[in-house]
């Protein structure tokens, strides 16, 4: 089993220590810096390109969405998983359109967050309960699609396996579901993104729902 690199950003010394503590018990899992910035953050992603950044969103200096959005810049392979106590509309949406693949509060247990760690490294995205229900709500109250088709470039495999990643299914389960390999899955993943310009699955999914794909 490969190590998955994560690095740990929050302003605050005592919340990185207890993070980077429990971490630590993790096999499968190596915490390769901290930062206590958003600046200082996008500074060691350039350094040390980790698999994984766990961020706070409210910091001096740059705050989290600002850093989300410039890491993904740096370093698109590198999965951003906010780690925060707001749960607000002002802090859920800017830092999912930043780039963050997986949105937690700080009151995640310690395994939820190992596991969060993980499916980030493979692409997949978590959302607290909380801020799940209330994207839902936000792309339910969007107006239909524009005419044209925004997915006119994808073929029907590739609508197939973009309406599962809108479902929540991992490339497990989309494999299983089309009877497909997973190496076949995360080259119609790769695909998708490429030709609609996104930078991973949770701007897929939302992508998905904005556009209308998923009342079609």
């Amino acid at each position: 089993m490969s190590t998955i690199t994560v690095l740990i950003v929050d302003d605050h010394a005592v919340v990185r220590q207890g993070i980077r503590a429990f971490l630590a018990t993790q096999p499968d899992i190596q915490v390769v810096g901290e930062a206590a910035s958003g600046r200082e953050a996008v500074r060691m992603v350039s350094e040390l390109v980790p698999d994984v950044v766990l961020m706070d969103l409210v910091m001096p200096d740059m705050d989290g969405v600002e850093a989300t959005r410039q890491i993904k810049r740096l370093s698109p392979r590198t999965q951003v998983i906010v780690l925060t106590s707001y749960h607000d509309d002002e802090h859920i949406f800017p830092a999912i359109r930043a780039g963050a693949i997986s949105y937690l509060l700080k009151d995640v247990g310690a395994d939820e967050l190992a596991d969060a760690v993980r499916k980030a490294a493979r692409g997949e995205a978590v959302l607290h309960p909380r801020v799940a229900a209330r994207v839902i709500q936000e792309l339910h109250g969007l107006p239909e699609r524009e005419e044209g088709s925004p997915f006119a470039d994808l073929t029907e495999r590739e609508l197939e396996v973009l309406r599962l990643i809108a479902e929540g299914l991992s490339n497990a389960d989309i494999a299983e579901r089309l009877v497909i390999s997973e190496k076949t899955v995360k080259s119609h993943v790769s695909n998708i993104l490429s030709k609609l310009h996104l930078a991973d699955r949770t701007q897929a999914a939302v992508y998905a729902w904005k556009k209308g794909l998923m009342r079609e």
